[in-house]
Formats: structure tokens, sequence, C-alpha cells
């Protein structure tokens, strides 16, 4: 079984390219900071930088709403590869390809990822700032929401 699951957040904004022909598909392309749980050997770097690809209607998505700094949640599969670059040296490549994408904090935590956006520190699940109790989601996503 080849799952992956991961959190993080996006290092820089999604490269969305779109493939050539008649039916062209969204590629996007975008790198997941994911913390590490552990400190091992006293190694000081605290997160693994994943790349991530989404094809299709998940690409779109993400070339649409993905930020830097946005955290997201990812199901996928890992896929390997290689290419021979223009030095004439093979290049191996790893990456995540992405079959589930969501987003993991409410828009108003301003990355702040202690609460996630929700105010009583578990006592309640009202969103801080909503009268309503619902939570404002973009106009015009209907159908492009990343999951059934």
């Amino acid at each position: 079984m080849n799952k992956v699951i991961l959190m993080g957040r996006l290092t820089r904004d999604p490269e969305v390219r779109y493939s050539q022909g008649e039916n062209s598909t969204a590629v996007a392309r975008y790198t997941l900071a994911v913390d590490r749980r552990f400190n091992r050997n006293n190694d000081d770097q605290t997160a693994d930088f994943i790349g991530c690809v989404a094809f299709g209607r998940a690409g779109e998505f993400a070339e649409k709403y993905f930020r830097k700094g946005t955290k997201v949640a990812i199901t996928g599969r890992i896929q390997t590869g290689s290419y021979t670059n223009r030095d004439g040296v093979k290049v191996y490549t790893t990456d995540v390809v992405v079959e589930e994408q969501e987003f993991a904090e409410s828009k108003n935590s301003n990355n702040a990822g202690a609460d996630n956006g929700f105010s009583g520190a578990g006592r309640t699940l009202e969103p801080s700032g909503a009268s309503d109790g619902f939570m404002n989601i973009p106009d015009g996503i209907d159908e492009e929401l990343p999951f059934n």
C-alpha cells in the first residue's frame, strides 16, 4: 500500500502549468514544510520540505486558493522518477501525488495555529468572530470543493 498523509504549510505559492493538447490539465506543484515531532542527533532542522504535485481540479483549486503560509492537510501517494538534466547527470525525484487536499486551519487564524480560529480553548467549537456559528466560504467555489 502506498498512502501518505501530511499536514504543513506551503513554502511558496503553488507553481501551476497546463498540459498541452485539446484537454489541457492543470499541474500544480508546491512544497509543504512539515514539522518534525522529534529532534534527533542535535539536528537544527525542525521541518521536512516535501514536494507535492496535484493534477486536474485539485491543481486548479491549489492555484486559486493556496498561498504561501497556508496550512493544508493532504493525502496522496509517493511517486519516484528520474530524468537527465542539461549537464547529462541523472537526477532522481520523489514527490507526493495529491489525491485529496484541504485547508487545515480557518482563514481568520492568521497562521497562529494555536487554536485554529476557534474560541474557548476546546470548550466550545464556535468560530471566533462569527455570530451565526458558520465559517465564511468564498463565493464561487461550490463545485470546486476538494471533498466529495
